[in-house]
Order: C-alpha cells, then structure tokens, then sequence
C-alpha cells in the first residue's frame, strides 16, 4: 500500500502545492482531506502558474484526484476552478465525496460577520465560510453532495438561511438577509452541474491501494493551524495534521506508509497569533518581497520570521514524519548571516519543544549559520546552503528529501523519493 500524507509543518503557506506536485509525477491519486476554499496552493511549470483552492494539487499531471468527506466545498469556486483548467486543455479527472460539507453564500456572510463581531480578539479569518460549514457540520444540519444528488436538501437549505437570517439580526445586529429561495436555487444548479463528479472517495482509496496503486493525502494549512493542536484560538476549523487524513478520506492509520513534513526555509503566518521569531525589520521585509510572501486566496502580506525549529520537532510528534521537504531555500540568497530558533526560553528555562498556550510570551534562542551569496556551487548546493540542510536535519533527527530551490517543478532536489 504505497501512500504518503504531505503535510505543512508550520502555519500553512509552506509551499505544499509544489511538492505535492512534484511527488504526483510518479503517484495514482492525489486526495484532498480537509480544508475548503481558504487554501491557495500554487504550481508552476514551464509555460503556466496555475492557483487552486479546492482542486487537489496533481491536477497537472494528469492524475486522479479526489476531494475527500473532510473538505468542506464552495461548490460555485469549484465549478469556476473546473472551468479555468479545462480552458487551459486539463482535464479534471475528479471525484467529490458525497460525504462532503458544502459552503453557501449564507456561510461566507456569517463568517465575516463573525469576524468583524469580535473586535479586538479577531482571528484572521480569510471570511470564506470555512468556520460556519464546519459548525452546521458539527451541530448536524450542514448539507452534503449526497443531498444535493438526491434532492433532499430543500427544506434544510431554507432552514438554514432562516436562521441564519435571525442570528443576523437578534445576535450579530448586522443588516444582512439572505434569501431561502435563492439558495435553493445554487443548490439545484450545482447539483446539476457537479452530479457527475461525486462518488465514494473512501471505497475509491482503499481499492487503489489494496492494488497497489500510489496514493498523496494533501492536507491544506499546517500544523500550527490544526483546530486541536494549533495556536488556539488562531488556528482554522479542521485538523490538518496527518490524523485528519484517516477521518478526511475514510481509511484506517495501517493505510498510510509515509508522512512527509513540508518546511519552509524560514518562517511566515498570515493572521493574527503568536509567533516568535517573527521579525518587525528590514530583513522580514527582505524575505517577505523576495519570497512572494502575498496569499494566494486573499493576497494578504504575510508576517515573515526566522526558521522556528521548535515548531518543526513540534510537527514531527504531532504528525508522526518520516521526512521533510524543504522549500524556498532560494529565497535566503544574499541576506548575509541567518539565524535559526533552536530552542525557547520559558518561565526561567530552555525548552526544546512548543508550549502552545503562552507561546507569545516564549523568547527565541538563536544559532547563527553563515550565510550565501551563490546557492549552488556547480549542480550542487554550496557549502554554507548544504550546512543550513544539515543543520536542519540534525536538530530534528529526520531527513530532507527534497529542498525545492525555486518556485518552478523542475528547480527540485530529490535526495530520497517518498516512493522509494
């Protein structure tokens, strides 16, 4: 049962879409198990960049891809992202859970009047309606694909909106209405539309795999996002961490082989919460213009800081990895001596490991490495790059498999393949 779960190691935007796009050359299945349209994942080739919320990222090449029960679906950008790469001559190639939530307009407006209800303790949400699927999920009144298919959504679409309708005004104060009928409608049209997409995700895994066949798990997010094990409450409504992919897709924990960590050479968040070595100068401005650090889904600019090492021991325990892929190692070209959190102190010690509650007021220990002007010394890293590697691993105790030195599919160092 050759599978892998490629997960992110710190608060997302670790550049996940390019590895799991890299590593589906040579895979079956591609499955997305969590998240919802608050991804953006980026892959780029020679001749195009191509930007996906929902779509898992193997799309490129040719691959099937599935959307596991995990995810909750904007059923209207799903159809927009199908339309864009079937312009551009790709076929989608999909399958959706009829176990999956789907995000209604209705959704997207609650979130952000949730958000902006909050005044001083806002989260950061990209108002995409994430948080409020999940809850209709969780308080058991959501709508899933299966419903749509079987024209059983009707009445709890308009319940839904009505009392969505009611928290608007009697809770929130806000003036928002939405119309029940209206919804309805999107129902009946993108049940129309995506009816021939939806299947069983979970029977479709587990045939691939008892035949051999190779299967990714992408999560979205990171580690330091998880709902449970995150910087709570600035964390996003799902598990992204390895364990989500069980319940996500429907598989047993004996079906996964592998699980790489995805780490990017420094560190970055976008949104509000804690993060140590976050820098407020010259150099987190440097990394955040070098390294395109804008969202892909909201193009807000992301804070940018020192590689955090902590939070990737952190990632190693809570996700259980075998191996790391290191991205945008390029990006510290040039930026003189770098420095790496090896440690925190903490109530009047030195901690190797993450205390998620009082992490804000954890104080970074720093090791200084040299810098580089030139990353590669012929077809191989230089020197100072190759230590910084090395570093990396040995503080970890895992092994870099693959260091991703530019943002196109071919600018990959593959040390050691997850197939292998």
């Amino acid at each position: 049962m050759p599978s892998v779960v490629i997960v992110g190691t710190q608060w997302g935007d670790e550049g996940k879409g390019k590895v799991v796009d890299y590593c589906a050359q040579d895979a079956d299945y591609v499955v997305r198990y969590q998240g919802g349209a608050n991804a953006g994942h980026t892959i780029v080739t020679d001749n195009r960049v191509l930007k996906l919320q929902l779509i898992p990222s193997g799309v490129l090449t040719g691959k099937k891809v599935l959307i596991g029960a995990g995810v909750v679906v904007d059923p209207l950008i799903l159809i927009d992202e199908i339309d864009k790469i079937e312009a551009q001559g790709i076929s989608a190639n999909l399958t959706i859970s009829g176990k999956a939530h789907i995000t209604l307009p209705y959704h997207n407006l609650l979130d952000s009047s949730w958000e902006q209800s909050r005044e001083d303790g806002k989260i950061g949400t990209t108002k995409r309606g994430i948080g409020p699927t999940y809850a209709d999920k969780m308080q058991r009144h959501g709508i899933r694909f299966s419903e749509l298919m079987e024209n059983r959504f009707e009445a709890r679409v308009r319940s839904n909106a009505e009392i969505a309708n009611r928290y608007f005004e009697a809770v929130l104060r806000v003036d928002q209405k939405i119309d029940p009928e209206e919804m309805v409608q999107i129902c009946r049209d993108v049940g129309a539309r995506l009816r021939k997409f939806v299947g069983d995700v979970s029977a479709a895994v587990d045939s691939a795999l008892e035949s051999g066949q190779r299967v990714i798990f992408e999560g979205a997010q990171g580690t330091m996002l998880d709902i449970d094990h995150g910087t709570y409450p600035f964390v996003t409504s799902s598990n992204p961490t390895a364990g989500g992919a069980c319940t996500g897709v429907g598989i047993g924990p004996t079906m996964i082989n592998d699980v790489l960590g995805v780490c990017k050479a420094y560190s970055t968040r976008v949104g509000e919460g804690p993060f140590p070595t976050e820098l407020h100068d010259s150099t987190g401005e440097r990394l955040r213009e070098a390294g395109g650090e804008f969202g892909t889904v909201t193009g807000r600019p992301r804070r940018c800081g020192w590689l955090d090492l902590n939070i990737i021991r952190y990632a190693k325990r809570i996700n259980g990895l075998t191996g790391l892929a290191l991205t945008k190692l390029d990006v510290l070209t040039g930026l003189g001596e770098l420095r790496v959190c090896v440690a925190y102190r903490h109530g009047g010690r030195e901690i190797r490991d993450v205390t998620v509650h009082g992490l804000e007021d954890c104080e970074p220990v720093y090791l200084n490495l040299d810098g580089w002007d030139t990353l590669f010394k012929g077809d191989e890293l230089g020197r100072a790059a190759n230590a910084y590697v090395e570093r990396i691993e040995k503080e970890v105790n895992l092994p870099v498999y693959y260091i991703s030195t530019g943002p196109k599919r071919d600018e990959m160092i593959c040390r050691r393949s997850v197939w292998s």
